[in-house]
């Protein structure tokens, strides 16, 4: 088990849902410094701990990525949360909205991959942590740009796993279902909480599982997949069509 205890760590959307919890958890684990990023530090909690270091960054500005990337170069673990969710299905919802979801979600995380990678190869050993979704096996049409985001995401984080395997940097894909954060408000699913699903998160990439899916409901959709894609494709048709 490689553990988390005198890590650097560097968590993206740090400011609320499970990036504030993975921050936290990642203090329990006993990590060494956390930087915490966020597009609006005005936004970041307190955390009350010298060992988080708040830094603005927007995924989506390269340039600042870069810029970023060159501050920390001794990060060890980069956990990629920063995400964003748009509501609309292919056909009738706006086209923008699936462009900001490709944007943030995909081509902001595979920047930010480019930008690390020499870093984690340099401390290896190390880790990416993607946090992915359980629509990456099928997509929820009410949330089409954000299913296409997020399977994008995952077909590109077992690239790099692939990439990375023999320089010493593990990639893993987290890919819950629902969780009871902001990105969810309104929701009448019964959610667990982000504490919880971020200790799980942390305590699976310690114990090295690769495809980790922290939640029970996103096991029952995982489950359903495994046995026949074709079963999660239903169970989301029949969500979508309220039956």
């Amino acid at each position: 088990m490689q553990t988390l205890k005198d890590k650097v760590i560097l968590i993206t959307g740090a400011n609320r849902g499970i990036g504030k919890s993975l921050v936290k958890s990642s203090l329990e684990k006993g990590a060494r410094k956390i930087y915490a990023t966020s597009r609006d530090l005005s936004k970041m909690p307190n955390f009350g701990d010298e060992r988080v270091v708040t830094l603005e960054l927007d995924i989506t500005d390269n340039a600042q990525i870069l810029k970023i990337a060159e501050q920390t170069k001794d990060v060890e673990v980069l956990i990629n949360n920063a995400g964003i969710l748009s509501q609309g299905n292919v056909l009738e919802g706006e086209i923008s909205a699936v462009e900001n979801d490709m944007k943030v979600n995909y081509y902001g995380t595979i920047n930010m991959m480019r930008a690390f990678a020499p870093t984690l190869e340099k401390n290896a050993p190390s880790k990416i942590v993607n946090i992915v979704s359980i629509v990456a096996y099928s997509p929820l049409p009410s949330l089409a740009g954000y299913s296409a985001s997020k399977t994008a995401l995952y077909s590109a984080t077992l690239s790099v796993r692939t990439e990375l395997v023999k320089k010493g940097v593990t990639v893993h894909a987290i890919n819950p279902g629902a969780i009871d954060t902001d990105m969810n408000k309104g929701s009448e699913w019964d959610m667990p909480a982000p504490d919880g699903i971020a200790t799980i998160i942390l305590d699976k990439v310690e114990a090295g599982e690769l495809d980790i899916v922290p939640d029970e409901m996103g096991l029952g959709m995982f489950n359903a997949w495994k046995e026949a894609p074709s079963k999660l494709a239903e169970m989301f048709s029949n969500m979508y069509h309220g039956e």
